[in-house]
């Protein structure tokens, strides 16, 4: 294709001419000379030698070049970002703003690299997705989304599964407003959505873990300011996950990502040359559980500087080797099946220019033991005499209110810092030990709640069909449906996970739920009706596991009652009080859970209203 297409010559060497007369005068002053293209609209030019990129998309460029050369077809999307930059879109995105109107064709799809989201035909509006690393904000900070929320959006904040905000319900000519808010909260969503790194996460109990080997928010920190300074990493051909997770009783779900690093400690018996006594971070590759995989060893353990650098230089190898001409096989786990850890690995020593360390897991001591109910209620900090309180949130989702009472929390009990979890809550740490119950009454009082509630503290709902057009049904509505189903009629000691995912994109990751729910639409009668793929037994860490799908496409008024059986014949038939739900499921034939989940003989007899309260 002939990008440069609609310019004449004379306009294509004026365009040369301007750029390396820029670069001479730079070089004459002595600052260093700018490689890149210069963009008009609807095309790039490149300024390098013979017309080669060299700027920062020249990665992705050359990726592409690739494919084309082999006479294969470029994805939409990828063809896209070949005709325009997504990220020098601001004054288009301000032209639109003032007349406005919302992006269409692929522009809807480039304006999620500044973390807009056309949520149409879910609503005509857009949703706006933050980047929060290691999920710790200062609580001014927090209190200032609120204020963003309530004067340009709905009124209200989501906490995502990378423990992140969403803004909703943004109108077109709101959304300066919203992206100049948050910088000058010292905030940003660049590259918070479409083929970017996403939100960087570390254990939320960093810091202050009694458990942990090492904090990790320093290195979430340092990774997503590495990325925001370096253009180049913003060519991927789909999204991509990093996590550090330091060993703490809270999981940072480090095995659910394209990249986690996990803590862990070399003892002195088990030290040699290759690897002294002390901390360090096993690498894992290729997690993505909404293709039902998890991330894998590959027996590289790094000192915790070396983290960074080799993740970096991850990303660029997945750059240049991940499909640009079938979204649904490129991500980094369809790399690593296609080439093999060794190839894969060797390519990154290769960017590297040095080896990387090679051990064997049983050279590591075994970590800690997690805590499922680690996120919610009152926990002791490793810093004597504090403690950190987990707060459970409906589905994740906050007024502006609850916000600003929230902020109010941390300000005065605490150190003024808000934490939020992967699990759509949040924890507000270094209460002292006589200010618990003010604490408590705090969070009471704005309609929350901080109890280790068996069934909402194991929540998560992705947004649903209220604001996807991906989703299959209401799945935050469904949720507090089931959730207040289930807590009149069962009682837990056991923390169960429940996961209402919109469609197979799973960004509920319903696969690692204990039970785990997939929107789809049912046939009822004429027409269709809201309803669930019902999968159990799913797990991450050590309980990992990708959940079996027990009942397709069941009408969602019919979920209730089946999950209610499946607890109770879990309460009355495990081996002992600790067995959890995982391991019950797994050790059950699929028939016996489907009997299980349909024989309404077992007590359930009801069916439930969908029709929220």
């Amino acid at each position: 294709m002939d990008e440069s297409k609609g310019l004449s010559d004379e306009q294509k060497n004026f365009l040369q001419g301007f750029a390396m007369g820029a670069d001479v005068a730079r070089a004459v002053r002595g600052l260093p000379i700018l490689s890149g293209s210069a963009t008009v609209p609807g095309a790039t030019v490149s300024l390098g030698p013979g017309g080669a990129s060299v700027g920062p998309e020249r990665l992705q460029r050359e990726a592409q070049d690739r494919f084309l050369a082999e006479g294969k077809t470029l994805t939409r999307e990828e063809q896209a970002k070949r005709t325009k930059d997504p990220l020098t879109m601001y004054d288009e995105i301000q032209a639109t703003a003032r007349a406005g109107v919302f992006p269409k064709d692929t522009d809807v799809f480039l304006y999620k690299y500044s973390g807009l989201f056309f949520v149409a035909p879910a609503q005509h509006a857009f949703m706006c997705r933050l980047r929060i690393p290691g999920g710790v904000l200062r609580s001014w900070q927090f209190r200032g989304v609120a204020d963003l929320a309530r004067r340009h959006g709905g009124g209200y904040v989501d906490v995502t599964t990378r423990a992140n905000l969403q803004i909703r319900e943004i109108g077109p000519r709101d959304v300066p407003c919203v992206l100049n808010g948050l910088v000058e909260l010292g905030l940003t969503s660049r590259g918070a959505g479409a083929d970017n790194i996403r939100n960087v996460t570390a254990s939320p109990t960093a810091g202050i873990d009694t458990q942990e080997l090492v904090d990790t928010l320093p290195l979430a920190k340092e990774m997503h300011h590495y990325i925001l300074n370096h253009r180049e990493l913003y060519g991927l051909p789909r999204k991509f996950n990093i996590a550090f997770d330091g060993g703490g009783r809270v999981s940072a779900l480090d095995d659910t990502n394209d990249i986690g690093f996990q803590a862990v400690h070399v003892s002195e018996d088990l030290a040699d040359e290759s690897a002294a006594p002390g901390v360090y971070f096993r690498l894992r590759l290729g997690g993505i559980t909404g293709h039902q995989d998890f991330a894998r060893d590959t027996g590289v353990l790094l000192r915790r500087d070396e983290c960074v650098p080799v993740a970096a230089a991850i990303v660029r190898v997945f750059i240049g080797a991940g499909d640009r001409t079938d979204r649904k096989k490129a991500r980094l786990k369809y790399v690593l099946d296609d080439w093999g850890f060794g190839k894969f690995l060797a390519a990154i020593e290769r960017e590297l220019g040095a080896p990387l360390r090679r051990v064997p897991l049983d050279r590591c001591d075994p970590p800690g033991r997690e805590d499922r109910w680690g996120h919610v209620g009152v926990h002791p900090q490793k810093q004597p005499g504090r403690y950190y309180v987990g707060v459970v949130l409906p589905v994740g989702r906050m007024s502006a209110e609850q916000v600003d009472g929230l902020a109010d929390i941390a300000e005065r009990f605490g150190s003024g810092t808000v934490r939020l979890t992967v699990w759509q809550n949040l924890l507000i740490s270094d209460v002292a030990e006589g200010e618990l119950e003010a604490v408590k009454g705090a969070i009471e009082r704005i309609g929350l709640e901080w109890r280790a509630s068996s069934v909402r503290g194991g929540l998560v709902a992705c947004t649903g069909n209220a604001g996807c057009k991906y989703a299959g049904a209401d799945t935050k509505g469904n949720a507090l449906i089931l959730a207040r189903y289930l807590e009149e009629r069962v009682q837990l000691d056991q923390p169960v996970n429940i996961h209402l995912t919109g469609c197979h994109h799973s960004c509920a990751q319903h696969n690692i739920g204990d039970i785990g729910l997939e929107a789809t639409r049912v046939e009822s009668g004429e027409e269709t009706v809201e309803g669930y793929h019902l999968c159990v037994g799913g797990g991450w860490g050590e309980s990992r596991g990708i959940g079996r799908r027990v009942v397709d496409a069941l009408p969602f008024e019919e979920i209730p009652p089946a999950v209610e059986r499946l607890l109770r014949h879990y309460l009355t038939h495990r081996r002992d009080p600790d067995e959890s739900f995982a391991v019950f499921a797994r050790r059950q034939s699929l028939e016996a859970l489907r009997g299980l989940a349909l024989d309404t003989a077992l007590p359930a007899p009801e069916r439930v209203t969908v029709d929220v309260a």
